[in-house]
């Protein structure tokens, strides 16, 4: 073996039998079967949606409308190529229109930024768009609300805008076709004070369609003033009972005579006054009471809710009607004239209790009834009786209000 390994002739035929192994170990035979393989830089097409649309043109003198935001883009090339531009995107689907007219045109999409060993087809490939004059003009921005919105006993005001202008841009036949810009106040809690808030601004035709147009600013801030429905009334003391046997109601005082309610306006032009009722029915002797304002039906609010009523009281010792004593008017403005239409004959009726002697000769002179019309105008008034009369007696009248109308003296 030694010697045969020194043979130059054994190593090159030895190299040959090795190179011919090799070979038939590597290269496949022709007749048998093989397994497909994906080899790199194979054919394949992708679909990739949503690719976004560029417009190239003057934007500062024209507006182009009919241009669909996003297409359809096929690509087809070899695999690598094509999975990398649709993992990167870094292509663009555009339509030039730098020297387009005014008007309707068709227009194709065009691709740039993508290999030269792809092809692309663009879903839709055309598109028909219109390029017309872009226009800007000033308009006026109308606040609106829910008045739903305003809770019971408020009302509100005119609302206000600031800016109460906006600057909206946009094809010229768009532009001329705008009827209403409105900031609509949006909320779902009642309102009880003024409020501001922003708003989208929103321009529409007059079918109330929404336009598409540029606005500036898109947001205004709308302010809604909001008010309490507040008027001062008179608070009247109604009687309620008959005194115990013996009891004389001497005074019946309130130590707050006025309150303030609240309400639709509607309710407050027809409220005239509000009431506490004293049941003397179970008062005995001199006392001082807490009881509730009553107001009308659809009155929301009265301030106070209660007061103090002090109540006197005699004890009767005799009694005596006076009959027939006529009511007097004062107070009333030179302007004015007054009539009494309810006592209709103008006069009222006193019971007087007092010692027997005092309450024996009582007269009608010894007392002087009358109504106090300061500061009433014309119309029709629920007035109160009021009654002067001896200090050591009381009385108990058989009205204790009189209707009064009031009239302008022409003369």
């Amino acid at each position: 073996m030694d010697k045969l390994m020194d043979n130059p002739w054994f190593i090159k035929i030895l190299a040959i039998l090795m190179a011919v192994l090799l070979y038939s170990a590597v290269v496949p035979n022709s007749g048998s079967e093989s397994n497909d393989i994906n080899v790199p830089g194979g054919k394949t097409s992708e679909i990739i949606e949503e690719i976004s649309v560029k417009a190239y043109y003057d934007t500062e003198n024209l507006v182009v409308s009919g241009l669909p935001d996003m297409v359809e883009v096929t690509l087809e090339g070899p695999m690598p190529h094509v999975q990398s531009a649709k993992a990167l995107k870094n292509f663009e689907v555009f339509v030039d229109l730098t020297n387009a007219k005014i008007g309707n045109q068709k227009v194709k999409f065009e691709v740039s930024g993508l290999s030269e060993k792809l092809k692309a087809t663009i879903k839709p490939a055309s598109v028909t768009v219109s390029i017309q004059e872009r226009v800007s003009k000033e308009f006026t921005v109308e606040a609106e609300f829910d008045r739903d919105l305003i809770k019971e006993g408020y009302s509100a005001g005119q609302p206000t805008v600031k800016p109460n202008k906006v600057k909206i841009t946009g094809a010229k036949d768009v532009i001329d076709r705008i009827t209403y810009v409105k900031a609509a106040f949006e909320g779902r809690d009642l309102l009880d004070s003024t409020v501001s808030k922003k708003a989208q601004v929103q321009v529409l035709d007059k079918g109330l369609n929404k336009l598409d147009v540029v606005i500036e600013p898109e947001t205004v801030e709308v302010t809604i003033p909001v008010k309490s429905n507040n008027k001062t009334v008179p608070i009247n003391i109604v009687e309620k009972g008959t005194p115990p046997a013996g009891v004389t109601i001497a005074s019946i005082n309130l130590d707050i005579k006025e309150a303030v309610i609240s309400g639709a306006e509607a309710v407050l032009k027809e409220t005239d006054n509000v009431r506490v009722e004293v049941d003397v029915s179970k008062i005995s002797g001199n006392t001082t009471l807490t009881l509730p304002v009553i107001i009308s039906n659809g009155v929301t609010k009265v301030t106070p809710e209660t007061v103090e009523v002090t109540v006197v009281v005699v004890k009767s010792e005799g009694e005596k009607a006076v009959s027939a004593i006529p009511i007097n008017v004062k107070g009333l403005s030179e302007q004015y004239e007054a009539v009494v239409n309810d006592p209709t004959n103008r006069l009222i009726n006193l019971l007087v209790f007092g010692p027997g002697d005092v309450v024996t000769g009582l007269g009608p002179n010894d007392f002087n009834i009358f109504v106090d019309l300061t500061g009433l105008t014309d119309g029709v008034h629920n007035v109160t009786i009021q009654v002067n009369g001896p200090s050591n007696v009381t009385w108990k009248p058989d009205k204790l209000s009189a209707k009064v109308t009031i009239t302008r003296d022409n003369v």
